[in-house]
């Protein structure tokens, strides 16, 4: 076994302490990287504090990981020793199953296994990437391009995925008109990856504070939700809108700003359901969807797409000491726009 240093949290009002916790032998196709940079989601939040369910403490969250090769399995074919490489919200999944083929292995049709907070196939408890070392099976790591640092790429893992994925699928591109709801770690990458690909981008977000930014991102656009004309003026501007959200929004308002056919895609994940009202759907042919990040392919396709646009991530790296300060800030919305932790201080 290898014991990795890490950060723990014992419970949904504990902070996070100093731990060691166990990683396995290399099997075969696994590979060990040792960890540089491990990003903080809203969804560790979330999980840490008990929200989702029932959870399994001690937990070590994290799921975007940046990272070295430090040593391989016997039949492992895709990566060397000195390998930059990430891992992002799943470290496994069926591998058979129709979904798994098809290479959206995120939407597993027996569960994929999440990096952290889930059971993997030996029936050991997962721990993510609040850690020195983690060992993953070599389908679901992904190559770093060399021209983007690790500090940066951790959040690609999640932040990035998560909003690059709906915007390909949903085909965001030249003659589009695409709206993001919210600019915090998500919204702020959906702006930049939706200009990358050609759409005319609009920022919704609950004031005008964050405009700047939100135009230095790329977006053409930038409106307040809380001025009283916003949905008014706005009413059948979109084909399609992003809404990275974590909280109880109301939807059917988001709705009324979609063009006939228009799609709204829910990629944030609130603690409580949204009301919808079908009414404001089925008017306009309208569509409400979710999206969970992407498959291994993806990714990979994502990490390149950001290297050959220079998009990368508005960062704050912090010390391993900083997780509870942080929890606090992101949820004062005070974090421009993800923080990052440098596990060489774990």
């Amino acid at each position: 076994m290898i014991t990795a240093k890490a950060r723990a949290v014992d419970g949904p009002d504990q902070s996070f302490r100093a731990a060691e916790i166990k990683r396995r032998d290399l099997d075969l196709h696994d590979v060990l990287i040792e960890i540089k940079y491990a990003g903080i989601c809203h969804s560790d939040i979330h999980t840490a504090h008990g929200e989702w369910g029932p959870v399994n403490y001690p937990l070590v969250p994290g799921h975007e990981i940046a990272g070295i090769v430090t040593d391989v399995g016997a039949e492992v074919s895709r990566y060397k020793v000195g390998d930059r490489v990430g891992v992002g919200c799943m470290v496994d999944s069926c591998g058979e199953c129709e979904n798994c083929r098809q290479g959206e292995e995120q939407y597993c049709l027996k569960g994929n296994v999440p990096t952290y907070a889930g059971v993997d196939k030996y029936g050991e408890p997962t721990q993510g990437g609040y850690s020195t070392h983690i060992v993953v099976t070599e389908e679901f790591i992904v190559r770093i391009p060399d021209n983007i640092e690790l500090d940066v790429a951790a959040p690609l893992l999640c932040a990035g995925i998560t909003t690059y994925s709906p915007l390909n699928h949903w085909g965001a591109g030249p003659g589009k008109k695409v709206a993001v709801v919210g600019l915090g770690g998500l919204g702020h990458m959906a702006v930049k990856i939706a200009h990358a690909m050609g759409a005319e981008v609009t920022v919704l977000s609950q004031s005008l504070k964050k405009k700047e930014d939100g135009l230095q991102f790329g977006a053409d656009h930038y409106y307040a939700t809380s001025e009283p004309d916003t949905f008014a003026k706005l009413a059948g501007s979109f084909d399609l809108i992003i809404n990275t959200v974590s909280a109880n929004i109301d939807i059917n308002a988001y709705f009324s700003l979609l063009t006939l056919d228009g799609t709204l895609v829910n990629v944030g994940a609130p603690g409580e359901p949204l009301a919808v009202n079908v009414m404001s759907l089925i008017g306009h042919r309208r569509s409400f969807a979710g999206s969970m990040i992407g498959g291994i392919r993806e990714t990979q396709e994502m990490l390149d797409f950001c290297a050959e646009h220079s998009i990368v991530p508005m960062i704050e790296v912090i010390s391993a000491d900083q997780i509870d300060e942080a929890y606090q800030r992101v949820l004062a919305s005070d974090v421009k726009y993800r923080f990052v932790i440098d596990t060489s201080t774990i």
